[in-house]
């Protein structure tokens, strides 16, 4: 018995061995409201195609995980309600009992991984919250990169995180993270941060080259692929550094912990901002698609 079903789109492009790019589902139902949710997962599908590679939208529906969805698919998720968000820990628990949920970062590296696939678009990872050192709280996104040879392209790390500790974690656990085109890691809604990124590589070819390496070396992990939001969209980090501490604060006062906390202060920093940060979110994820179905097509002619 197979533990995955992969959508007819994504089986002919295995069969055929064409470039791939898994894509998470949590934007879909925990990111954006209905129907703006499903337009933005058809805009990013559109984009992977138009970029030479087949979309892989990764979820679990009634007990079962998909690679690939299908239109209809996507509309059902999108409205679907009590979807479970999951990650590493409760994955195999979701399908084992038959519920329907949403794929983080670290669980949509397993779906892909399982199904043979490299290569991952995101909006941003997850990292080490602010007061880490007190809550203890650290995605699982982290020890994933670690642990699983998917290349995933991000705008960085979630602003709201901690990021200089986020790159701490990473170098620990030996994960490359690769600022592209640049030298200063990427700070999601900005194009810059004030941190130096540890790696950086100017072309898709190059990213390849490494992924490859790494897999010839049989060094465990994938790579962090630190894409910079198109300068049109951005958001000035001096804009947001007030609105994320404002956030904060709030979540801090309700008591929101665990998984709510990124929800609740995105929702927070979306009300603040006017919509301006679900605007550049798209754009970012979007910018994120193109470069991932570049570096796919990029690794499939060299392993070709």
């Amino acid at each position: 018995m197979s533990l995955f079903v992969m959508s007819p789109e994504v089986a002919k492009a295995k069969e055929a061995d064409t470039p791939i790019v898994a894509l998470e589902s949590t934007i879909i139902t925990h990111g954006m409201p209905y129907p703006q949710n499903v337009e933005v997962a058809r805009k990013v599908e559109a984009t992977v195609r138009e970029h030479g590679a087949t979309p892989a939208t990764i979820a679990v529906v009634d007990g079962v995980l998909h690679i690939g969805l299908d239109d209809a698919q996507l509309e059902a998720l999108a409205t679907a309600k009590d979807v479970m968000k999951v990650s590493r820990a409760d994955m195999p628990v979701c399908i084992a009992t038959g519920r329907t949920g949403a794929t983080t970062v670290a669980a949509t590296m397993i779906g892909a991984h399982m199904a043979g696939i490299k290569v991952f678009a995101t909006g941003g990872i997850g990292g080490v919250h602010k007061g880490a050192e007190l809550s203890f709280d650290v995605s699982a996104d982290l020890t994933e990169l670690a642990a699983t040879p998917v290349s995933v392209v991000a705008a960085g790390a979630k602003a709201i995180l901690d990021i200089p500790k986020t790159l701490e974690v990473l170098e620990t656990q030996g994960v490359p993270v690769i600022a592209y085109g640049q030298d200063s890691f990427p700070a999601f809604w900005s194009q810059h941060s004030d941190l130096a990124a540890p790696l950086r590589l100017d072309t898709a070819k190059e990213i390849a080259a490494s992924h490859a390496m790494r897999g010839q070396m049989g060094l465990p992990g994938g790579q962090l692929i630190a894409n910079p939001i198109p300068a049109e969209a951005e958001i000035a980090a001096e804009v947001l550094a007030p609105i994320i501490a404002q956030a904060t604060e709030e979540a801090d006062a309700q008591g929101v912990s665990g998984k709510g906390v990124t929800p609740f202060l995105l929702a927070r920093i979306f009300e603040l901002t006017d919509g301006r940060s679900l605007e550049a979110n798209i754009a970012l994820v979007l910018n994120n698609a193109r470069l991932a179905s570049e570096i796919a097509v990029e690794l499939c002619s060299l392993e070709g």
